[in-house]
C-alpha cells in the first residue's frame, strides 16, 4: 500500500438528519474533509445489515448491503419518494446515537413505498440483477421467506421443503411480489454506493473494506449452501440434547429444548479481549467441500467485496491458517481446540482468480500460533499493528512504532478498542507512563481531552513518525473523545454499533494540523 495516512469511521457514524449515517452528501463532505488533511484513506465496517446486537459481522447476508444507509434524499432525485416522505423520515431524537429499533421499522416502510413509485424500466433492471447475481436471488427469496415466517430463524419456517432449499419450493418464492421487493432494495443500494464510492475516489480517497471472516447461521449463505457449512448430525443432535437433559433436570425437554442446527461454532480463545474467550457461534466453513469446489462460493464473494472497496482487510484473517473450533452446546469458548485451515492452497486459488494479493489486508490480532506465524510470512500481506498494546515496560512489543516495518497498518486502536483518550484514563500507570514517555509527552494534563489533546497529539504524531506505509486513526481520537464514544466492547451483546458524530464535530476537528502531519511525514 502507498504510504499514507487515513481515518476509520463506519458509514452509520456519520452525521446527517435520518437518525443513522447514509450514502449521501455527508459521506462525499467528509470524504474532502479528509484530501483537505492530506488524508489517503477512509477505512469502513462492513457494509452489511446489522444482526444479532446491531453487529455488522452479523448479517443476514454475506453478500447484501445495509439498506439503512439509502438516501432518502437520493431517492426522491430519483422519482421513488416526494419531499413531505423524506421529511418524514428524518429523525433528530438523539444525533448522538442509532436507534437501530426504530430505524428497521421506519426505513423498510420508505423503502416499501419507493418501491411502489418504481416505473417499469426500474423494475426490469431488478428483474435482470436477481437474474443475474445467485446472491441477490438468495437474499430475496430467503428474505421473502422470513417474512411470511414472522423473521424466524431459517430452520425453524414452517414449511420443510422450504427448509430444505427444494428447488420447487424457492422457485415459488420467486413469484412473490415481496421477492422483487426485497432484490429492488439490494439493486438501490449497490448502485447507491457504487455512485458515492465514485465521489470519494474522485476526491483523492481511496475506501478501506472490511470483510467478516464467518457468515451468520441464520442466513442466506448458510440456507442456501448448507453443504458448505458443518452441520450437525443425528447423533450429535442426540449427545447435546442427552448433555441438555441432564444439565436442566427440572426443564421439559419437549417444550424447552431446541435441537442443534451446527456441529460447532466460531469463536478464540480467552485473550486480551476476554478471559472466556469469545464464543460467536458463527457456523465453521467445511473447507474440504470448499477446496473440491476450487472455492468457488468464496471467489465469489471476494468479487463482490472488490466492486465495493479498493482495498480489502479481513477480519480474522487467521482462521485461513487455523482456527478456533468450540463443540455445539458449550457454554463459553474455553472448551474449543486449533484446527487447520486451507492455509496456501486457497491463496494459490485466489491469485489464479484475481492476479495478486496487492488490495488485501491481514487482519492478525489475538494468540500468533506457531503455525500462524509461518503462514503470515508466507503470505506476504500487510499486517495490522495496535499502539494501545505496544507499551508493557517489561516488552519489546512489535507492536511498538519503533518495531513497525514497511508493509504494515498501523493503529492507535480500532473499533474493537479503547478511544485513545479512554485507554489513556482505563490503562494501569505502568503502561500509561511508559507510552507518554515513549510519545515524548511532557506535563501532567495527560488526561485532558478534546480536538488539541496534547497527550492524544503526541501519540498520534508517534505513529505517522513509523515506518508503517499506513496508518490508521479512528474518528474518536480525532476528536480527543472518551470511552463513551467506542463502538464496540467485544464479548458484549448491547450497546454496541450505536456512535454517532455530528457536523459540528467533524467542523471542530484541525484540518490544518494534519495536513502539516502529513506533509512533514511523508504521507
Amino acid at each position: 500500500m502507498q504510504r499514507g495516512g487515513g481515518v476509520l469511521l463506519h458509514i452509520s457514524s456519520l452525521p446527517g438528519p435520518f437518525g443513522i449515517g447514509v450514502l449521501g452528501e455527508e459521506a462525499v463532505a467528509f470524504a474532502k474533509q479528509l484530501k483537505s488533511q492530506g488524508m489517503k484513506y477512509w477505512q469502513v465496517l462492513p457494509l452489511s445489515y446489522p444482526g444479532v446486537g446491531d453487529s455488522p459481522y452479523q448479517s443476514f447476508s454475506a453478500f447484501a448491503g445495509n439498506w439503512l444507509f439509502i438516501d432518502p434524499r437520493r431517492l426522491m432525485k430519483r422519482g421513488l419518494l416526494n419531499a413531505d416522505d423524506v421529511v418524514k423520515a428524518e429523525f433528530n431524537e438523539n444525533k448522538w446515537r442509532v436507534n437501530y429499533d426504530f430505524l428497521r421499522i421506519d426505513r423498510e416502510q420508505l423503502l416499501r413505498k419507493a418501491y411502489a413509485n418504481a416505473d417499469k424500466k426500474l423494475l426490469a433492471q431488478v428483474d435482470e440483477f436477481l437474474k443475474t447475481n445467485k446472491w441477490a436471488d438468495d437474499v430475496a427469496m430467503y428474505q421473502a421467506a422470513k417474512d411470511k415466517f414472522y423473521q424466524r430463524a431459517w430452520w425453524q419456517w414452517d414449511d420443510q421443503d422450504l427448509i430444505d432449499y427444494k428447488p420447487e419450493a424457492v422457485a415459488k418464492l420467486r413469484k412473490e411480489d415481496n421477492y422483487r421487493f426485497h432484490g429492488f432494495v439490494q439493486y438501490l443500494f449497490i448502485e447507491e454506493w457504487t455512485e458515492i464510492r465514485r465521489q470519494i475516489n474522485e476526491c483523492g480517497i481511496k475506501i478501506i473494506g472490511d470483510m467478516p471472516m464467518y457468515v451468520s447461521g441464520d442466513s442466506a449463505d448458510v440456507w442456501a449452501g448448507r453443504e458448505l457449512f458443518k452441520m450437525a448430525t443425528e447423533a450429535q443432535k442426540k449427545e447435546v440434547r442427552k448433555e441438555w437433559i441432564k444439565e436442566n433436570p427440572d426443564k421439559d425437554p419437549d417444550k424447552d429444548y431446541e435441537d442443534i442446527v451446527f456441529a460447532c461454532g466460531a469463536g478464540v480463545p480467552p485473550d486480551y479481549f476476554s478471559e472466556d474467550g469469545q464464543l460467536w457461534g458463527n457456523p465453521i466453513y467445511d473447507w474440504k467441500k470448499h477446496k473440491a469446489t476450487g472455492y468457488a462460493w468464496w471467489m465469489e464473494r471476494l468479487n463482490e467485496n472488490f466492486k465495493l472497496y479498493d482495498i480489502l482487510r479481513i477480519d480474522h484473517f487467521r482462521a485461513f491458517s487455523s482456527y478456533w473450533e468450540v463443540p455445539a452446546g458449550a457454554k463459553t469458548a474455553k472448551t474449543g481446540k486449533w484446527v487447520d485451515g486451507p492455509k496456501m492452497d486457497f491463496f494459490k486459488v485466489f491469485d489464479k482468480t484475481f492476479g495478486d494479493r496487492s488490495r488485501l489486508i491481514a487482519e492478525d490480532l489475538g494468540e500468533i500460533t506457531p503455525d500462524l506465524g509461518e503462514f503470515l510470512d508466507e503470505v506476504k500481506l500487510p499486517r495490522m499493528k495496535i499502539m494501545q498494546f505496544a507499551f508493557n515496560p517489561n516488552d519489546n512489543s512489535s507492536y511498538l512504532p519503533h518495531n513497525y516495518e514497511p508493509n504494515c497498518v498501523a493503529y492507535t486502536g480500532t473499533h474493537d478498542n479503547n478511544t485513545l483518550l479512554g485507554w489513556l484514563w482505563e490503562a494501569n500507570e505502568n503502561e500509561r507512563n511508559e507510552c507518554l514517555k515513549y510519545c515524548n509527552f511532557e506535563g501532567s494534563n495527560w488526561g485532558d481531552g478534546g480536538v488539541k489533546s496534547k497527550s492524544c497529539r503526541a501519540i498520534i504524531r508517534t505513529l505517522w513518525m513509523s515506518g508503517a506505509n499506513t496508518v490508521i486513526i479512528p474518528l474518536q481520537d480525532m476528536l480527543g473523545y472518551g470511552g463513551d464514544t467506542r463502538m464496540n466492547i467485544p464479548g458484549t451483546a448491547n450497546g454496541n454499533w450505536v456512535v454517532r458524530f455530528s457536523k459540528e464535530d467533524l467542523e471542530s476537528i484541525d484540518n490544518d494540523w494534519y495536513r502539516e502531519l502529513n506533509r512533514l511525514y511523508r504521507r
